[in-house]
């Protein structure tokens, strides 16, 4: 889990990122939204978020660059969200935000971010609100906020917000994340998904051997991103070809992750950004 720690007034935790295990695209909703079933499992990849209670509101952003207004930051808009229902108690607070989760790369750094400062806030300021209630924030951020509030694998469905968890654990296998310099335009490849029933009921991953997911799990993403983006199915398939037990993208992309057995990794010819957990 995070770790914490509280320092009279200030705090600083340690956002993580996630991989999708799984991604079906099940229904287009009339609100424009879709429907898709996946299981998120948190990723020790993990960003640096510091607030000390000030005078005024600020926000500082160093590390990897965010694109963006700093105040369209969701940190900045959880702050934002629990200062408009809980003025009496919710202070301002000098906010420094370190990046080193890849920005748009399937993992979620963003979202995490956010759901963090909500729950920072939520015990700096001793607002006593519950997790139930955190994620009915969070999902204000955006759909797969309320995972992080949670941060433990979970079945999730909707939009990505109705959750339940999964009984599933890769302590004993190795992780590496791959993040090439691709920019995965989200709303074109769902425009190119067709809508299906989920070929696998990944409520059930846990149950599966992960030397069998490989043919029974899959990203509904893949097909059409790897179309527009063949390096990407390059690079799942040098995870396969180095001993990856399972690889897949994460996400809409454009991070691909392989599990491996303990101290097997992928060796890339040309430079890419990995990251590697055993």
């Amino acid at each position: 889990m995070p770790y914490s720690q509280r320092i009279k007034n200030s705090m600083i935790r340690f956002p993580n990122c996630k991989i999708n295990l799984g991604l079906y695209i099940t229904n287009r909703r009339a609100d424009g939204y879709h429907d898709l079933e996946t299981v998120f499992y948190p990723v020790p990849l993990q960003d640096a978020l510091e607030m000390i209670a000030a005078k005024e509101s600020s926000i500082h952003l160093t590390g990897k660059a965010v694109s963006g207004n700093n105040q369209d930051n969701l940190v900045w808009k959880a702050l934002q969200l629990l200062k408009q229902d809980f003025p009496e108690k919710t202070g301002d607070f000098e906010i420094h935000l370190h990046k080193a989760i890849p920005m748009g790369a399937g993992m979620g750094g963003g979202s995490a971010d956010g759901a963090f400062a909500l729950a920072m806030l939520n015990d700096l300021c001793s607002l006593k609100l519950p997790k139930e209630q955190l994620a009915v924030y969070a999902l204000q951020l955006g759909s797969d906020c309320p995972f992080f509030i949670y941060n433990t694998p979970q079945f999730a469905s909707g939009r990505g917000e109705k959750m339940q968890p999964v009984t599933l654990d890769l302590s004993k296998y190795s992780l590496q994340l791959v993040c090439p310099n691709v920019h995965v335009a989200t709303g074109k490849a769902f425009s190119m998904i067709t809508p299906r029933p989920a070929p696998f009921d990944l409520r059930t991953i846990g149950e599966l051997p992960v030397s069998k997911w490989k043919h029974h799990i899959s990203n509904d993403f893949e097909t059409p991103i790897f179309e527009q983006h063949p390096v990407l199915a390059s690079i799942k398939q040098q995870l396969y070809a180095a001993g990856a037990v399972y690889a897949s993208m994460s996400g809409s992309g454009s991070t691909v992750f392989g599990i491996f057995e303990k101290g097997r990794k992928a060796i890339f010819e040309i430079s890419l950004e990995t990251f590697y957990f055993e």
